[in-house]
């Protein structure tokens, strides 16, 4: 199940959304401000963002550039009362990827929400499959020939991060960021530890590697008939 993260400090608003994105199927979790939003980041796996501008402590816009320093892909939606051209340019060169103007449809919301996970390339069922090799991110399970191999939540998030962008090379910094939490007071190495850990469990995988890019982080090759797919 999808997480989208709920920003608005309108109690009744925020209440409102994620009471309809609940029913049309979402887990959602809540905050009023852009603070509280950050530290829900920090503790948990959000699939989107839907958030107000105008709040207290910090507002929309830092929120998203926030989100922006870590995470380049997540969907961002913007509900906010501001409709003029400037509130808008300043929304979406904040970071945000479409912006509705209250008061609000929330059956349009709905749309423009399926809209931006279709946009952002995220399957359906969020299944990977690379080969003979599945992974399926809600059971946090990997499936090869017909065995199923399941591993430690946090080695499960950065391989499906890795193979879901074949050839993009994330540095350990952003790993650490986006899987670990910000604040999280683990040192780089413990991308390296897990890196080599899904090496080993991957060794014979015909379908895929890990490659260290030396000063820089890691990347995912996709194989094809044996060779590496550039």
């Amino acid at each position: 199940m999808r997480t989208i993260l709920v920003v608005e400090d309108n109690a009744e608003l925020r209440e409102l959304y994620a009471l309809v994105l609940r029913k049309a199927g979402y887990q959602t979790l809540t905050a009023s401000d852009g603070v509280e939003a950050s530290y829900a980041l920090e503790k948990n796996y959000v699939d989107m963002t839907v958030t107000d501008i105008m709040m207290p402590n910090m507002d929309g816009y830092e929120f998203v550039q926030n989100i922006r320093s870590f995470n380049k892909e997540m969907p961002i939606l913007m509900i906010t009362a501001k409709d003029d051209f400037k509130s808008k340019s300043n929304g979406f060169h904040s970071g945000a990827d479409d912006y509705m103007v209250k008061p609000i449809d929330v059956n349009e919301m709905l749309l423009r929400v399926d809209a931006l996970f279709r946009r952002a390339k995220i399957a359906q069922d969020r299944k990977l499959v690379i080969g003979s090799t599945e992974l399926d991110y809600d059971a946090l399970a990997i499936r090869r020939n017909g065995m199923e191999v399941t591993i430690p939540k946090k080695e499960f998030y950065l391989l499906y991060k890795l193979v879901s962008s074949p050839n993009k090379i994330f540095t350990r910094r952003q790993i650490m960021d986006e899987i670990w939490g910000m604040d999280n007071e683990s040192d780089s190495q413990t991308v390296d530890v897990h890196i080599n850990r899904l090496r080993k469990r991957f060794a014979d995988d015909p379908d895929f590697r890990i490659e260290t890019v030396r000063g820089l982080g890691y990347k995912a090759v996709l194989q094809l008939s044996g060779k590496a797919e550039s």
